[in-house]
């Protein structure tokens, strides 16, 4: 594979920040120079901006503006997005302003799913961890600049793994539930596939949650973060029932709001753009 570069200019909605720090993705690193590098599936990414340009170069699979262009979901209007948003209140619109530069990426369905199970009550220097040695030991190699990348490794790739090998790389009590995903879905007891297929976003739900490892947070998470792209979900932890309760629902005891009264909110408040609104809001309450 050789090196390729894109440029875009003027593009609006593209902070580099918002985009990778804000919690949906964990294999982007910040440089030296302030810009980020970053593997998905068989591309190696390094991403900057210069004034109104924002330069991508790297190793691409494929041709690296289509790539670019779909992984980044540059074909979205977010600015329209982000205006329907702020007109429902004071505080979304604060929220907006604040991560203005964020962007959903389209990423793979199976690297979403394995990586937000090691995501369960862990931090993001230590998911970061953990997968980049998954993607050593099991991943494919790339070589760029003088330096190796990994690729995340495929079900087949992780066919043959045990459980102690996960164990071994500081999974923790997840290690069960990688091998267990991993089974599940080289047997098609849960076909990703046809999951994409399914318009359904409630029976997806469903397919995930059967998924060893994940539950309601998780299966929400997959679908907004992954190429499902369900701006529907609403995945709740800590930060989000904060700010929720915070803002709307205003319990002394933040512990007893319940999942169902933050649905609720979200729905009535959010609609189908609720995904997109608890990233703003979830962004803001953590940075601020």
């Amino acid at each position: 594979m050789k090196e390729q570069q894109y440029i875009i200019e003027n593009m609006k909605s593209f902070e580099l920040k918002d985009i990778f720090d804000c919690g949906q993705c964990f294999r982007w690193n910040k440089q030296n120079d302030n810009s980020y590098t970053g593997v998905f599936q068989k591309n190696v990414i390094n991403v900057r901006k210069e004034d109104n340009k924002i330069i991508f170069k790297g190793i691409c699979e494929k041709d690296i503006k289509s790539t670019i262009e779909f992984y980044f979901d540059l074909n979205r209007d977010y600015e329209e997005i982000k205006n329907k948003l702020s007109k429902i209140d004071n505080n979304v619109k604060k929220s907006v302003e604040y991560g203005k530069g964020i962007r959903i990426l389209n990423q793979d369905l199976w690297e979403t799913i394995i990586s937000f199970i090691i995501s369960a009550n862990n931090n993001i220097p230590r998911i970061k961890g953990i997968i980049e040695r998954i993607s050593e030991k099991y991943g494919d190699k790339i070589e760029w600049n003088g330096k190796d990348y990994y690729t995340f490794p495929t079900p087949e790739q992780l066919k043959h793994v045990t459980v102690q090998e996960y164990r071994s790389l500081g999974l923790g009590f997840r290690d069960i539930r990688l091998y267990e995903t991993t089974k599940m879905i080289l047997d098609k007891k849960v076909d990703l596939e046809k999951m994409k297929d399914n318009k359904n976003t409630l029976e997806v739900r469903e397919q995930l949650l059967q998924l060893s490892g994940v539950g309601p947070k998780v299966a929400d998470c997959i679908l907004l973060f992954s190429t499902l792209k369900r701006f529907e979900a609403f995945p709740i932890d800590v930060w989000v029932r904060r700010v929720m309760n915070d803002l709307y629902i205003k319990n002394e005891d933040e512990t007893k709001v319940s999942k169902k009264q933050i649905e609720k909110i979200a729905v009535e408040k959010f609609g189908d753009l609720a995904g997109l609104a608890q990233q703003y809001l979830f962004y803001w309450r953590r940075e601020v």
